[in-house]
């Protein structure tokens, strides 16, 4: 497992590249498969684009010819010229200006069906990265990567491809249209001024993106801090921790407001010296215009010409100097959705792995050794042999690794050493979906999404038929609960579940796994959680899941597991004590002490499971 660093708990390494790899990213997207339909769309925008280009750069030339002709004061002989080179001006300056809007509204679905495509494969990818990554990592901020990198898609593809690219294409026609029209000195000068307004944006822009970043980070840090504030309330409360939340949620804004007035600070700056390069270069080429027309080499229709041609340079121009600062903010938020789309989950299928089916129910672990990263306990030759349909107990102190074992068997980490196996299986053989789906657990803290009854326990199998539901239901002894609110299973449960008391979140969690039907059933201390007239219902819930079933309990409370088929004592990850309940009270050892020590505080009164 790789080494995270304990400042930055939600790094995600950026994918290499620049501008021309990001633009490659983007087109790579536009190319999928799945986004074939939107080809013909595709290059009629592109089309649309470079022809409003042409316009741009011809509309002047009317202008010039018709201010020319009306010089001449033989109105009578250039009227009708006149008017048909103005009409000419405003038609084609018109459908200058119109074809970008036809082409936005035509491209419109193109880019928000190519920002969810981005969105869903991101978002798949880290679905499918290993539980130690989503452990290291909080909600809000990975969130944050995944949307900001689709909205990247939308800014490249409406500044870089529909902008910045267009407007050069413009520059290169209007320098050889102000060439060969009128002086190659104006095209000397027009070139000049937009290659210094460039280096200019681009130096101070790349100056600028280190703040960006930074103010990123800022970001980032003050929303996963607010989502997880909100999200943990209860605790907050509990803990009477309102002010101090609200306090450190005050320190994490002082720090985005810092960075963000440095942000605006560097813009200023940069648009002010924007400004001073494109108004230097209009009194350049326009000081050149009147010259010449006063010099009899232009006719005084050029100057009005070259004044209408450098507006609509300059007007793209100042796009470019937003544009460009939004394509570089999009060229980091892409490759850091790039980076993610690009992690290797730390457990992934074989290249032959091989669908798990016919599943009898046996489990063993032969020899395994397995560690955390960052932390020097583990599990320590681990072995044991369990039938199908029989009961294993996991019992030991805190940290002895009964939890980690029974990560081990959903394969959420692969051993160092040794082998896991399911009907003389090695889990990594198998697929792990297919893997997973014959496995069912109840953990201690049961999360339910903030949905109605009735969707969570379909979260275990959403194809099921409200009979099959039914059943479940009465399993986990949820009936009489359900019956009794006024929307029943449709009453939504609030957020993590907090609507329902531990028993009730514990008995919708076995009703999921219930409908679910798994040949293994894990139990991670599914009642440790509740009073002893909660736990004895709940356990008797449990009793009827788990009956016909391999079951697996890591259990606090020793009396929910003393007919267990074999007991298992972990102490610092390694099995002490193996054996029945009968046969380990008669080692007199780690399992006889804490039997003793329960005994003694009355915590064995549930029954106990059969």
């Amino acid at each position: 497992m790789k080494s995270l660093s304990p400042s930055d708990p939600d790094t995600i390494e950026d994918a290499s590249g620049g501008l021309g790899k990001a633009l490659l990213r983007v087109l790579s997207v536009l190319w999928d498969p799945e986004l074939s339909k939107w080809r013909f769309r595709m290059g009629l925008a592109l089309a649309l684009t470079v022809g409003a280009k042409f316009l741009s750069v011809s509309a002047p030339l009317f202008l010039g010819e018709a201010i020319t002709l009306a010089s001449n004061h033989d109105l009578g002989a250039t009227l009708q010229p006149i008017f048909m080179a103005l009409f000419l001006f405003a038609a084609v300056r018109y459908l200058s200006s119109g074809l970008p809007q036809f082409r936005d509204f035509l491209f419109a679905p193109v880019s928000q069906d190519a920002m969810r495509h981005l969105s869903v494969k991101a978002f798949g990818k880290a679905q499918h990265l290993s539980l130690g990554f989503h452990q290291t990592r909080r909600s809000g901020a990975l969130n944050r990567v995944i949307e900001r990198g689709s909205n990247a898609m939308d800014v490249i593809l409406r500044f870089l491809v529909f902008n910045i690219v267009p407007t050069f294409i413009e520059l290169a026609l209007a320098a050889g249209v102000l060439a060969v029209a009128y002086s190659p000195m104006l095209a000397v000068i027009a070139v000049a001024t937009i290659a210094v307004y460039v280096l200019f944006t681009v130096v101070v822009t790349e100056w600028r993106a280190q703040q960006r970043r930074s103010l990123n980070k800022a970001d980032t840090e003050l929303r996963a801090r607010s989502m997880d504030s909100l999200t943990n309330f209860e605790t907050v409360k509990s803990f009477a921790a309102e002010d101090r939340e609200t306090e450190s949620f005050n320190q994490s804004f002082k720090s985005y407001n810092t960075r963000y007035v440095h942000t605006v600070q560097s813009l200023s700056f940069l648009n002010t010296g924007q400004e001073l390069i494109m108004n230097l270069g209009l009194l350049a080429m326009l000081g050149w215009t009147g010259w010449s027309v006063a010099m009899g080499n232009m006719e005084v229709g050029a100057l009005a010409a070259v004044f209408a041609m450098l507006l609509n340079l300059y007007r793209p121009l100042n796009i470019l100097g937003w544009g460009w600062r939004e394509i570089r903010q999009g060229v980091i938020d892409l490759e850091k959705v790039f980076g993610l789309m690009s992690m290797v989950p730390e457990v992934s299928d074989a290249p032959n792995a091989k669908t798990l089916q016919s599943v009898q129910g046996s489990v063993s672990f032969e020899n395994v050794d397995f560690s955390h990263d960052g932390r020097f306990a583990g599990l320590k030759d681990i072995s044991f042999d369990l039938a199908p349909g029989k009961h294993l107990a996991i019992v030991g102190p805190s940290g002895s690794g009964k939890s980690t074992l029974l990560r081990l068997l959903f394969r959420f980490f692969d051993v160092e050493n040794g082998v896991v196996k399911i009907d003389g299986i090695d889990v990594r053989g198998v697929t792990q979906a297919s893997l997973r789906s014959e496995l069912g657990i109840v953990p201690q803290d049961v999360v339910l999404f903030n949905d109605t009854i009735k969707q969570n326990i379909l979260y275990g199998r959403p194809d099921a038929s409200d009979d099959e539901l039914r059943h479940a239901i009465e399993s986990a002894q949820l009936a009489d609960f359900i019956n009794s609110l006024p929307d029943q299973w449709e009453t939504r449960v609030g957020e993590r579940g907090l609507k329902l008391s531990g028993g009730e979140k514990q008995r919708v969690g076995l009703a999921r796994v219930v409908l679910k039907d798994p040949k293994i059933l894990v139990l991670d201390e599914a009642t440790s959680a509740l009073d002893s007239q909660t736990e004895e219902r709940v356990q008797q819930a449990i009793s009827e899941a788990s009956r016909g079933r391999t079951t697996l309990t890591v259990a606090h409370r020793l009396s929910t597991i003393r007919q267990s088929d074999l007991i298992l004592v972990l102490q610092d990850g390694r099995v002490v004590e193996k054996g029945t309940h009968q046969d380990l009270l008669s080692q007199n050892g780690l399992y006889a002490d804490m039997w003793k020590k329960q005994s003694s505080s009355s915590i064995l009164s549930p029954e106990p499971l059969s």
